[in-house]
């Protein structure tokens, strides 16, 4: 999924309208069974069946929906907001009649604004949350009198009753804050994943297509080599001057160039090193390479005693997460790119330093965290095209990682400036065979 249309799908938000009647239906059931246990049960006097006439409006309206929509529908984000307006109306205006904001219920204008927090655009949020207010407010001055003993009337002082006021608006501004934070968070990490796990795929399916290209070399071996074997008979029993031989002769050149790609395609599948396993400087310098040609000067530093040099898999997340890291520093350097790779009996390292800018402060402890981006717009920038969406940090350490690398960001000491990212494997998490997962 292209970066934009990854920020259009994470910036839409709708509610299915089957959670919405649930959720209505508790509701209708809490309520009736309040309603029911204080008139009937404690003996307190309520106006019953005004109660249940607005409980039962809020019912018909769960049996209209559901008669006229599937409960498999998406409502948009303005309907969605409509239908918890109403929510909260209906209970408003069940506490008008059960005692205003003196009824312990009250908290539940808390209930609408919450679940609008996690799953609508903040406008409606706010916008939903004002109205509660407001029905909070008329509350506090306009009610008919809380159920209770009528020999012994409660009477709560007008300053706890601000102090229940106060309450409800601070919960609905603390409390919906903190839910649209966790659950844009969730939608973040959850669009960023998706987008990992398309590249991951993309990988695997590059990598599956050079063993496929080697499996092809090998069975297109015995039918080309019959090709071939007609083809000079053929020739042979065809006169140079007849008016088919220069057809045949073509034909049987044209088989020998086939032969000779497919011979090509099996020497490197038996080399191993393309298709298969590769030493870890084989494996820089396929990452590196693309790269020599931006005016940037790439420095590869290995240790002298290549005797033990680590050999491992091509791995696609090591290959795409190493060249995304790679790209970056290119692309933040001012002259000078610098790839030091080490190794011992345990572990594996490989350091990438750039002589650009650095990470900003403000943002070095979330590098690797999704929609987290350094990358600044520039004069010649157009749009979203060169800011990013700070994808590639996320997708580049989501795939290391799954191969086993320990990713670590930092800057270079003053008075020197860049950026530098080490990786480090234990040798065995580098060497291991990859294994593909069947859809």
């Amino acid at each position: 999924m292209p970066g934009l249309e990854l920020a259009q799908y994470h910036r839409r938000r709708i509610v299915r309208l089957d959670t919405m009647v649930r959720l209505r239906w508790l509701a209708v059931i809490g309520q009736t069974t309040a309603v029911l246990v204080v008139h009937y049960g404690l003996e307190f006097p309520l106006m019953i069946w005004a109660c249940l006439a607005v409980i039962g409006l809020s019912a018909w309206l769960n049996i209209a929906l559901r008669l006229r929509f599937h409960l498999t529908q998406r409502l948009e984000p303005d309907r969605a907001a409509w239908l918890l307006a109403f929510d909260t109306a209906e209970l408003a205006v069940l506490l008008f009649l059960t005692g205003g904001l003196q009824n312990p219920f009250a908290f539940l204008f808390l209930g609408p604004v919450l679940l609008s927090a996690t799953a609508l655009p903040p406008r409606f949020t706010v916008a939903l949350g004002g109205f509660a207010v407001a029905c909070a407010t008329v509350l506090m001055f306009t009610h008919y009198p809380l159920p209770w003993d009528p020999d012994d009337p409660l009477r709560l002082p007008p300053i706890y009753m601000l102090g229940v006021w106060l309450a409800i608006l601070l919960g609905m501004g603390f409390i919906g804050v903190y839910a649209w934070q966790i659950a844009e968070e969730s939608r973040q990490l959850a669009d960023a994943l998706a987008a990992t796990e398309l590249v991951m795929a993309r990988e695997q399916h590059l990598s599956a297509l050079d063993g496929l290209a080697a499996a092809a070399a090998h069975e297109l071996g015995t039918p080309l080599s019959t090709i071939s074997v007609i083809a000079k008979e053929l020739q042979n029993a065809i006169p140079a001057d007849a008016p088919h031989g220069d057809d045949v002769r073509l034909l049987r050149e044209q088989a020998t160039r086939c032969r000779d790609i497919l011979g090509k395609l099996t020497e490197l599948s038996s080399s191993g090193a393309p298709f298969d396993r590769a030493a870890l400087s084989s494996m820089i310098e396929e990452v590196v390479a693309p790269h020599r040609h931006f005016g940037i000067a790439i420095d590869v530093t290995l240790p002298i005693d290549r005797s033990a040099e680590p050999v491992g898999a091509r791995n696609p997340s090591i290959l795409y997460g190493l060249g995304n890291l790679l790209e970056n520093a290119v692309d933040f350097a001012q002259s000078r790119v610098a790839v030091d790779a080490t190794w011992n009996a345990d572990t594996i390292e490989i350091t990438i330093t750039d002589d650009g800018p650095g990470f900003a402060p403000d943002i070095l402890d979330r590098i690797g965290e999704p929609y987290v981006t350094s990358r600044r717009r520039k004069p010649n920038d157009r749009d979203e095209e060169s800011r990013g969406l700070g994808l590639g940090f996320f997708i580049a350490k989501t795939l290391l990682e799954r191969s086993g690398a320990t990713v670590t960001f930092g800057n270079r000491r003053p008075p020197a400036h860049g950026a530098v990212v080490t990786l480090r494997w234990n040798h065995s998490d580098f060497e291991r065979p990859i294994t593909f997962a069947h859809a």
